[in-house]
Order: C-alpha cells, then sequence, then structure tokens
C-alpha cells in the first residue's frame, strides 16, 4: 500500500465517502447484496394488504435506509422485488435491505404526514432530507394572564396564546417585536418578574411599556392595547395607524403635547415595522411562497413566509440526497419536512406543479386542521411576489456554489500543504480541557467540504489518564476513539455511533511534538499508525498578532503558512472550533459539580426529600453523621427511608 508524506496511505474510499452510496454501505453490518434485499423484501409483502400505509427499509444492524408512503403497502413494496425496473440508486438501497417495518393508516394523506414525520426523525440516507435543524422563532400573545405578555418563542407551541410566525431568523424576530414594544406598550416581562415589582423597570422609562405591573395603565386601556396588537399583526396595520392618527390629532387639539409625543412615536413604529417589509404582499395576506432553482448538480428551495400581508422575512434550504431524484418531488419533500415544524397557512403558493398535488392539499389540510390551497400563481401581485423568490433562488444557489467552490480550493491546497494523497472529505481535531487536572475533558469535532458536522462531535469524560498530564489524556482520547476501528477497520463492530464506524482522513491535533508523540503511540499499539494522517497545530514563538501556527508532522518536521494563506485560516477555524466545544463541555462539567450534593449518589432520594434533610440538618456532613433515630425524626424521612440512609453510609453496621 502506497503511503503519503505525512504517513498515511491512499485511501480510496475518500472520493466517495460522503456520497449516497459511501453513506449507506458504511451503516451496514453485512456487506451489499441484492439477492438478500430482495428476498427480505418477500418476506415482507406476504404479510401485507392493499391499505395505505408508511414502509421504514432497515438494514442489517436496524438502521433506517428509508422511508416511504403508499396508497396500497402490497402493490407498492411489491414494486421494490421488480429488479429490472428500478433505478441504480433504489438497487442500492435494495442490496442493504435486510428488513422491514410496517405501518398502516386511515389514508393516504395520514400516511404523507406520518412520512415526513419519520423522515425528519431518522434521517435515513435514501431520502431528500431537509438540512435545517434550526426551529423557527415566532412571536407569542400569551392569553393565560390579566395582562398578557408579548415575547419570542421557541418550540412546542403549548402555552394558551396567539402566534404569530415563522419569522426567518432570530433577528428578523427581535427586530419586529422590538418595534412592536414600542407600537404597543405590551409588557416582555416574564410573571414573576411582574408580580415582583413595586415601581416601574427601565422598559416603562424608554416607552416601550406601559407598566401594568404598578398600576400604570388600567386593565380596559391594556385590553385595547392588546386588541390593537392582534388587528396589526392579523393584516390590518391600516386600521391600527389610522386610529394612532386620530388619537394623535385629539390629544394635539386638547393642547396634550405629551399624550401626542407618545402617540407619535408609536405610529413612527408602525411605519418601521411596514418600511422593513422589502415585499409589497398586502394583497397575498397568509401564505408562504416556495421557489425551486437548480444548477451544479445543486439544488436550492427559497421559501418566504407571509403573514397578514407582511413580509416576516425568507429562507433558502439545500436538500441532501437529492440525486436521481425530480426536481417537483423534491419540492414537495422538502415541504412537507418543512410543515412538520411550522403550522401551514391557508394559501401555498409554488413555482411548478406537484406530484399528487391534491394528496399534499389533503395532509396539508388535515395537519392545519382548516382549509390549505396550493397554488401556482399566474398574474398581480401573486405572480411578481413568486418572480422575487425564484430570483432570491437562483441568487442564493450561485452564493452557495461559489462558496463551495472556494471551500473546494482550500481543502486542496490544504491537502497538498499536510502532503495527503487527495482532499480530505472527513477532518477531526482533537483537544483536552482542564483546570490543574480537575474536571478533565477531551473533544471531538468534525468538519467536511459541507462544513462542521455537530451532530458527530464528541465528548470523553477522562476517566483514566493522570488528569493533570496533557499527553497521558490525549493518549486515553485516542484509544476510545480508535480501538473499535483497530479491532473492526471494515466498519462492521454493529455498533450505532457512527462516528466509530468511520475512518478520518485527517486528524488533527492541538497540540505540538509530544501531542503529536502521544497520538502516534496510541495508534501504533493498535497497529494502525499507517491508517491515518495525523497533524498537530500549536502556535508559534510569537503568539501576538504577528505570530504564525506551526504544524508538526509524526516525523518531527514542522511547517509554517504565511500569515494570510486561506488554508491557515480554515485550519485556525477548524481549531477554534474544538477550543469552543471543549471549554463549553468543561464548564458545564464545573457547574454540574458545582450544584452536586453528596446525597445525589444515595439511591432513592429524590429532590423532596433532599431538600427535607438539609433543612433539617443543616449540611449533608451532618446527614451522614446522623444517628438513625435522628434520621427518623427529619420531617418527610420514613422509617425505611432514614434505614436506607443510615446504611448507606454505614455499610459496616
Amino acid at each position: 500500500m502506497s503511503k503519503t508524506k505525512a504517513g498515511s496511505p491512499h485511501d480510496p474510499r475518500g472520493a466517495g465517502r460522503f456520497d449516497e452510496a459511501r453513506a449507506a454501505s458504511t451503516v451496514a453490518r453485512a456487506q451489499p447484496n441484492l439477492e438478500a434485499g430482495v428476498e427480505a423484501i418477500r418476506e415482507t409483502v406476504k404479510t401485507l394488504k392493499p391499505v395505505p400505509g408508511v414502509y421504514r427499509m432497515c438494514d442489517a444492524r436496524g438502521d433506517v435506509l428509508y422511508v416511504g408512503k403508499a396508497r396500497s403497502l402490497k402493490a407498492r413494496v411489491a414494486n421494490y422485488t421488480q429488479i429490472n425496473g428500478l433505478t441504480t440508486r433504489l438497487m442500492r438501497m435494495v442490496s442493504q435491505c435486510r428488513s422491514m417495518e410496517i405501518v398502516t393508516t386511515n389514508s393516504e394523506a395520514e400516511a404523507l404526514l406520518l412520512e415526513a414525520q419519520l423522515i425528519k426523525r431518522f434521517r435515513p440516507p435514501f431520502n431528500v432530507l431537509l438540512r435545517d435543524d434550526k426551529s423557527f422563532p415566532f412571536i407569542l400573545l400569551r392569553a393565560d394572564h390579566e395582562f398578557p405578555r408579548i415575547h419570542k418563542h421557541r418550540g412546542a407551541r403549548r402555552a394558551k396564546g396567539n402566534y404569530y410566525g415563522p419569522f426567518a431568523s432570530a433577528g428578523s424576530v427581535n427586530t419586529t417585536l422590538n418595534a412592536l414594544q414600542k407600537l404597543f406598550l405590551l409588557r416582555s416581562c416574564t410573571d414573576s418578574f411582574f408580580s415582583n415589582r413595586d415601581r416601574p423597570c427601565l422598559l416603562y422609562q424608554i416607552k416601550r411599556c406601559s407598566a401594568p405591573c404598578v398600576g400604570r395603565i388600567s386593565g380596559d386601556d391594556y385590553d385595547a392595547l392588546v386588541g390593537q396588537a392582534k388587528d396589526f399583526l392579523a393584516g390590518k396595520s391600516s386600521q391600527v395607524q389610522a386610529d394612532l392618527e386620530k388619537q394623535m390629532a385629539k390629544a394635539a387639539e386638547e393642547l396634550d403635547f405629551e399624550t401626542a409625543a407618545i402617540l407619535r412615536d408609536r405610529l413612527r413604529a408602525a411605519t418601521f415595522i411596514q418600511g422593513s417589509q422589502a415585499i409589497n404582499a398586502k394583497a397575498v395576506g397568509d401564505a408562504d411562497v416556495f421557489a425551486l432553482a437548480a444548477k451544479g448538480g445543486q439544488i436550492c428551495v427559497q421559501a418566504f413566509f407571509i403573514r397578514g400581508g407582511q413580509n416576516w422575512g425568507h429562507r433558502a434550504f439545500f436538500p441532501s440526497h437529492i440525486k436521481d431524484v425530480e426536481e417537483d418531488q423534491v419540492l414537495a419533500n422538502v415541504m412537507l419536512q418543512f410543515y412538520e415544524e411550522v403550522p401551514p397557512p391557508p394559501m401555498v403558493l409554488v413555482d411548478r406543479d406537484l406530484p399528487e398535488g391534491e394528496l399534499m392539499e389533503a395532509a396539508l389540510t388535515e395537519l392545519a386542521d382548516k382549509k390549505v390551497q396550493i397554488s401556482i400563481p399566474q398574474r398581480g401581485d401573486r405572480r411578481k411576489l413568486m418572480a422575487q423568490a425564484s430570483r432570491n433562488a437562483v441568487d442564493a444557489l450561485d452564493r452557495r456554489l461559489a462558496e463551495t467552490g472556494t471551500k473546494a480550493k482550500v481543502n486542496r491546497e490544504l491537502a497538498e500543504f499536510l502532503e495527503l494523497g487527495e482532499p480530505p472529505e472527513r477532518i477531526e481535531v482533537y483537544d483536552n480541557s482542564h483546570i490543574q487536572g480537575a474536571k478533565a475533558v477531551g473533544a471531538m469535532v468534525v468538519a467536511s467540504p459541507e462544513g462542521f458536522e455537530k451532530s458527530q462531535y464528541r465528548k470523553f469524560n477522562i476517566r483514566e489518564a493522570q488528569t493533570n498530564d496533557d499527553f497521558s489524556m490525549m493518549r486515553e482520547v485516542m484509544r476510545r476513539r480508535f480501538r473499535n476501528l483497530a479491532e473492526n477497520p471494515d466498519g462492521e463492530s454493529g455498533k450505532k455511533n457512527s462516528h466509530e464506524t468511520i475512518w478520518p482522513d485527517l486528524v488533527l491535533i492541538d497540540g505540538g511534538k509530544g501531542q503529536v508523540s502521544s497520538v502516534m503511540e496510541v495508534l501504533g499499539e493498535l497497529g494502525i499508525a499507517d491508517e491515518v494522517a495525523v497533524v498537530g497545530i500549536a502556535k508559534g514563538p510569537h503568539h501576538g498578532r504577528e505570530g504564525r501556527e506551526v504544524f508538526h508532522f509524526p516525523d518531527g518536521r514542522e511547517k509554517t503558512l504565511p500569515t494570510n494563506s486561506p488554508v491557515l485560516f480554515y485550519a485556525q477555524r477548524l481549531r477554534d472550533e474544538v477550543h469552543r466545544y471543549v471549554i463549553g463541555a468543561h464548564r458545564a462539567k464545573r457547574s454540574k459539580a458545582i450544584t452536586a450534593s453528596p446525597l445525589d449518589e444515595i439511591p432513592g432520594i429524590g429532590p423532596a426529600r433532599k431538600r427535607a434533610l438539609l433543612l433539617h440538618f443543616g449540611t449533608a456532613s451532618k446527614v451522614r453523621a446522623a444517628a438513625l433515630e435522628d434520621l427518623q425524626r427529619a420531617l418527610g424521612v420514613s422509617d425505611a427511608v432514614a434505614r436506607k440512609i443510615y446504611d448507606f453510609y454505614h455499610a459496616g453496621g
């Protein structure tokens, strides 16, 4: 096997490590076998009926390869046994399949919704995936208090109240929320803060709250502000502005200039919100707009969010696993996964016909519990809005392709500088953190040509190494990371942790010669020193702005890069990310230790009993020294629990 100068073999798997075929093969314990896959599907078909439902194809380890829905499960699943009619992509999927899981539904629309839910949950390698894990922010006007609170909200919509959104980003919702506070003077504080005020807070002083907490506004007047806010957010902004103008004119006629000035500022806030809407969508009402652009093997889906005729932002999605999938099907899959998190509006505008469009309408109607219409705009404001969405999709895709090209160039230059056989597809970066050996933790971050793969990050609580010895800690981290791969070099261990079944193309260590030597020592013990390219990155002799990072190779050589090198900036970014991650893990560990109590170690002692014991005895050490009779006298502690506590601390009797 030929080796690079850095000590790593040319890995023939590297170029395809993150394509669909490689993604599927790395998760399976058994080798691909088309006949075995077809036989597993045939066995499943024997048990199926011609009813609607959802099916999951699983590999030998039980991981989900694909999720699909069907009007007739028996007919749809049977199609996979007709090899001659399958595409190459589907044949690869069937060759990995070893079992299937079936869920029947009451209707095909219900099956479509369940399919999207399971895709979001399992993220199978053969489904089109919406690669956006961030939840969308909403504005929540609560209805569970005498004086409703307005604030930003993410996550499940369990609180009682009115939700307005989605907004494209936290920045857009914060800007709108600040303007709404100026416009309607509604409180944004928590209920506990509200109930403990005896004088107005700063928000009242800067005219962003009406101070209902201390009675500066009556309940009826506050309800009127809430009603105006609801009207404004529902699209009746012109009516709200007209009412404010009348009130301002009346206050001016009555020479109440202070009130007139407050109303003037509120009108300015309303104008700001409307002026910040880059798109005129008054005639649209509540709608989402989706436009697709395809180029260079990539697809961008641009979404605009219109609520009450106001543009609440837009976001570009770049779905993955789109090879050999029709563009209209990609758009449909993206929309269904998107609406798993966001409630559908009454109108969804798209730029093309969708497969099973009527079925999608029925599914979204069921999801929203109200009529949802999907349409292609032909004229007027809706057509202009779609044209703008399409232009944004093309522009976003062009930027993405340009960034991808730049990243690929930097990756090639990195491979050349580090003397690798080919550009690395998977880079693992390692670092440790501790304070004088206390609460030591190691960390691994993973980067690919697409960016940081945060689902692959891993923390290592240092268990065996001397925690004041960085080299010893690094050896433990490496041993735990690569031990499984050394024993199962083909990734067939049966473990579900993907980081334990994938070979890295480059291991980047935050440290110098000592750390690199420690890593190579462990890899040598495991017999894989020639299987992994290892390079250390350490700060040079000058740590200031003019200093240069030094790259340390296993053979003792050192190399540097110019201070303005894009490759250096990329390497620094990798190192900074592992710093951020490991320091965060270390801080979390320290914080947990600060709040820990020796009583936590006693089985069956929950927060309530722990609190009762501490209230009675004062400290955990006094609980430990207490006699059985004293423990039995503690409030909330039964005789059985007292005996358990006493026996825990007095095992000898």
